[in-house]
């Protein structure tokens, strides 16, 4: 029992409250982030260098695939003494060299939001504390006086 008493007490820690509230959130932000990328920013950016997507971006190495299948029949054949059999696979293989650039984008843009998001933050504390920073208390009618009677021996000895 006293296991589960010290996970429940664990577990309600407003640190670990705090921080299940901050993944939650964090994954919203992220998916309101990859809408912007995707939906917001992307298509003109697209348009501008001439593809809709960067994740559409690929080179197709297959031919690659082909010479050394090709080059592994031939090896198979001299030494097996007669004709390679096996085809190459059908299937295409690319390199996704344009996701990479799409993530990449993704997180440029995810890093600057959350950069405002913090910047934002600190503001909204900086006011915070200092809204909160005790204002020294207003001078005692005593001190008011002192510092008139002051003030005038200032002029009448300046004079």
């Amino acid at each position: 029992m006293a296991f589960f008493k010290e996970f429940k007490e664990f577990a309600l820690k407003g640190n670990v409250m705090d921080m299940a509230v901050g993944v939650i959130i964090g994954g919203a932000f992220g998916k309101i982030v990859s809408s912007l990328v995707n939906d917001i920013l992307m298509p003109p950016i697209g348009a501008l260098i001439g593809n809709t997507d960067f994740s559409q971006l690929r080179i197709d190495i297959s031919k690659f695939r082909d010479m050394t299948s090709g080059a592994v029949q031939s090896v198979e054949g001299l030494v097996g003494g007669g004709a390679g059999t096996a085809q190459a696979a059908a299937e295409p293989i690319y390199w996704n060299y344009g996701a990479f650039i799409q993530q990449c984008v993704d997180f440029a843009i995810l890093a600057f939001c959350v950069f405002l998001m913090v910047k934002l933050m600190n503001r909204l504390m900086k006011k915070k504390h200092a809204a909160a920073a005790p204002q020294p208390p207003a001078p005692s009618k005593e001190e008011q006086l002192l510092t008139e009677i002051r003030d005038l021996l200032k002029e009448r000895n300046g004079k």
